[in-house]
């Protein structure tokens, strides 16, 4: 996990801070720090209260985790603020469940169900063969309920306001794919590249089986060799802050 920095070759784990190495002057000038981000947060307000206990100047996240959903945010502090872009770079493992027989315009429960559909005649050997197809290099439209930017404004800002909005799609990898469960219920597992939305993975496999699909849950386990296992949670990190 190393970068090259200043013609330098740095290891981002000597940047990690944790329970067992926490120093909060490390804190101000530069470290990389994970977090178990709650439901119903935003990557910002985590960003925003990891800020406030630190006093760093720069504080920001290494890719957006949507507010549905749980699991590892990186946050990096000071220095290592420009390290973010690397993170950001490496493949990411998401767990979650697919929900079959309706969808919904933001493909998870952001929004209200649009339609339903049946799924009575999805096979498990159909669905087996889907996971096979969409795994590797694959085109993905991004929903119009992401933070993508169309003419300088935010594309769920659009969607919100009922304007149709047509993305371009992108080619993402998915590096292994991993289905169970019974229907209408899917878990799963993926690891995948950047920019993949785990949303739209879910509208286009309901869609390929000729039924909906929604997603129900999302929680990121890992971001390159970084683990939820190792990282905080906010109120742990507050008291270890002093508040």
């Amino acid at each position: 996990m190393e970068v090259l920095a200043n013609n330098e070759e740095i290891d981002l784990r000597d940047y990690v801070v944790t329970r067992d190495n926490f120093d909060k002057e490390k804190l101000k000038t530069g470290s990389i720090l994970l977090f178990d981000k709650p439901e119903h947060w935003s990557s910002f307000k985590l960003v925003k209260k990891v800020k406030y206990y630190t006093k760093a100047a720069r504080v920001g996240h290494a890719g957006t985790l949507d507010p549905l959903a749980t699991g590892l945010l990186i946050i990096c502090t000071g220095k290592c603020t420009k390290m973010i872009e690397k993170i950001q770079d490496m493949p990411k493992i998401y767990t979650g469940v697919f929900n079959f027989g309706k969808t919904t315009p933001s493909f998870d429960l952001e929004t209200e169900f649009d339609a339903e559909y049946d799924y009575q005649h999805i096979t498990e050997n159909s669905i087996t063969e889907l996971v096979t197809k969409m795994t590797g290099e694959i085109d993905q439209v991004p929903p119009v309920y992401s933070a993508i930017k169309v003419n300088g404004t935010r594309a769920y800002k659009f969607a919100r306001q009922g304007q149709e909005l047509e993305l371009k799609s992108r080619k993402i990898n998915i590096y292994n794919f991993k289905v169970g469960g019974t229907l209408p219920h899917l878990n799963f597992e993926v690891l995948c590249s950047k920019g993949t939305y785990i949303r739209t993975l879910a509208h286009d496999f309901g869609q390929a089986l000729n039924s909906g699909c929604y997603l129900t849950e999302l929680r990121r386990t890992a971001i390159g060799e970084f683990k939820i296992e190792d990282a905080f949670q906010i109120e742990e990190f507050q008291e270890l802050c002093g508040f």
